[in-house]
């Protein structure tokens, strides 16, 4: 089990155990698991660990899906590039620079709780867009998130991701198709035609959880409507993530959002020095910056209609 831990500075060095610490010894670690009833999180690894994914409903209100909507409906201006994005599926990339709707997704204490137990501390954002499947959509190419990492499976997973259901999830809308026990496989197993498939039906306002090692697709829509989720993807602090924060987020922002989602952007250290900006952590390049600078005042508040069950 991985859990956050408080930085301690080791000025002498004996070992590459003392390595594995923040040098600066003063920033810590992202982590939010003391605010998740430590059954509920125990509860939820089993599920993982078993299935390779949970389902968690009704954690947004329908108010709060309507303000998503809203957010991002004027940033859906293109369709997928090719058949794997989908051609009749309107995405947006690097919604953290776009809009503030999506930040209590990002951090939300359910999900913050599992990465608490699955990575190391520090983990990073990987991936934060918008995926709305249009009617007549074909299935996606299953796949499993971490695929590009080229590391022998089975394996511990080096990524994970959420679902999150702006629209409801059914099995004709394009709803994500995940294929049960799959993170289990080894590199030479692929799906079959005889593999159980699900697709997740959840309500507006819920969120799947699955693992990078879990093979799954967009499902295709063969209703009438469009179908609106958000998918957050984090990976271990070690690896590249998938988005190019550190250039895609400018400093204004990274000044703005909280200080988990900062670390999450790569403003944080991979103990001793993965991540460094002249030898030094590089959240030191915002301090000077802010001693500056006044501190713009925040125009949506991340947590704004996130709870833990509907209000």
């Amino acid at each position: 089990m991985n859990s956050a831990r408080s930085p301690r500075r080791v000025d002498v060095i004996h070992t590459l155990d003392d390595l594995r610490v923040d040098l600066a010894g003063r920033h810590r670690a992202t982590g939010s698991a003391s605010e998740v009833d430590p059954a509920v999180v125990a509860a939820d690894l089993a599920d993982l660990e078993r299935d390779g994914y949970v389902v968690w409903e009704n954690l947004l209100t329908e108010e709060a899906c309507e303000r998503l909507r809203t957010a991002i409906a004027p940033l859906l201006d293109r369709t997928g590039r090719n058949t794997f994005e989908g051609q009749r599926t309107r995405r947006a990339y690097n919604l953290l620079e776009k809009t503030r709707g999506c930040d209590g997704l990002v951090e939300h204490p359910r999900v913050l709780a599992l990465l608490d137990r699955l990575f190391l501390p520090n983990y990073l954002l990987s991936q934060l867009q918008a995926i709305d499947i249009h009617p007549g959509e074909d299935a996606q190419m299953l796949h499993h998130d971490d695929g590009f990492y080229p590391l022998p499976r089975p394996r511990p997973p080096l990524s994970a991701a959420t679902m999150w259901a702006i629209d409801p999830f059914t099995d004709v809308n394009g709803g994500t198709v995940v294929l049960p026990g799959s993170h289990l496989w080894g590199s030479e197993r692929g799906p079959a035609g005889t593999d159980t498939r699900v697709a997740v039906r959840m309500p507006a306002g819920s969120c799947a959880f699955y693992l990078g090692t879990l093979w799954h697709g967009g499902g295709a829509n063969r209703s009438t409507r469009s179908r609106l989720g958000v998918t957050v993807q984090y990976c271990e602090p070690w690896l590249r993530p998938q988005e190019a924060y550190t250039l895609a987020t400018s400093r204004e922002t990274v000044r703005t959002v909280s200080e988990n989602i900062r670390r999450m952007l790569g403003y944080s250290i991979h103990p001793p020095f993965m991540g460094a900006v002249d030898g030094m952590h590089p959240k030191r390049l915002l301090d000077r910056i802010e001693s500056a600078t006044p501190m713009p005042a925040r125009q949506v508040d991340p947590e704004d209609g996130v709870a833990d069950r509907p209000v």
